[in-house]
């Protein structure tokens, strides 16, 4: 996703030790995470719905963060690029066997809102297209708002005014005023 890039390539070396809105989490930790992401749902594009080595937290960052998560990006997006891998039925983490659809469904919803994690914790605007956005909370309210979970924090509500942005976050877990 563009959106994303666009914020983590502004990450420098001396970011790498903040806290982020995503709890427990420095924002290295964060990047970790997203390699890990991408890596792992790119892998199970292949490895079936049985119990696989498929390593959910083997994503690690050497000395250029940013070019560890474009590798691992690029990994995923050329995973799900046949149209049959969206048919394909796949074992994702904890979740269970899944469509390829509904995996980058998911996918979709940690991309966006990591990006916003990343973008508050290095101060950067953040923008995704508001109809990305809009579709991202609509998938992500397919999830109970009874949590927390291991992906999700309790709901935390949002105004009605809010942007479609803030209200993705506010879902999650996320408090959209985080600083």
């Amino acid at each position: 996703m563009k959106a994303a890039d666009e914020v983590i390539s502004q990450v420098r070396p001396e970011h790498l030790r903040l806290p982020t809105p995503c709890a427990d989490w420095t924002l290295h930790g964060l990047l970790r995470h997203l390699v890990s992401e991408d890596t792992a749902f790119a892998a199970a594009t292949t490895a079936g719905t049985e119990w696989s080595d498929v390593d959910w937290n083997a994503g690690r960052l050497g000395d250029d963060p940013v070019a560890d998560y474009r590798e691992a990006a690029a990994g995923y997006v050329a995973a799900f690029e046949p149209d049959e891998v969206l048919d394909r039925p796949m074992r994702i983490n904890v979740f269970g066997i899944v469509r390829g659809a509904t995996a980058v469904s998911m996918h979709l919803v940690d991309t966006v809102v990591h990006a916003w994690d990343v973008a508050r914790t290095i101060g950067v605007p953040y923008q995704p297209d508001e109809y990305l956005t809009a579709t991202t909370l609509k998938v992500m309210r397919r999830f109970p708002p009874q949590r927390p979970t291991a992906a999700f924090d309790v709901v935390i509500p949002a105004q009605d005014d809010a942007s479609e942005l803030d209200k993705l976050v506010a879902y999650v877990g996320r408090d959209p005023n985080w600083k």
